[in-house]
């Protein structure tokens, strides 16, 4: 029987699709929600990016959907290879 692998590629859409949806759900509930924003959070982590502007807007939500492939690019190979040894 073949070890598991993980699809790098469809992991990469997936994770940045996901992160990319989720940043924009986070930034629609700080604009409808001001007093729990979370935007603070957001500009420490993502470098470049203000509240709210549309350059910041878009500089956030490229950061996001790019984590989502940084993080396929490294864990998919690193548990490809865990996951062959097994």
């Amino acid at each position: 029987m073949a070890p598991p692998r993980i699809p790098v590629v469809k992991l990469g859409w997936v994770l940045s699709i996901f992160l990319a949806v989720t940043y924009m759900l986070c930034v629609g509930f700080d604009l409808i929600f001001p007093q729990y924003a979370m935007y603070r959070a957001w500009i420490s982590l993502m470098p470049g990016m203000t509240w709210l502007t549309a350059t910041s807007f878009l500089i956030g939500l490229a950061e996001a959907f790019a984590c989502g492939w940084f993080v396929a690019l490294v864990f998919g190979p690193i548990f490809n290879v865990i996951a062959a040894r097994g």
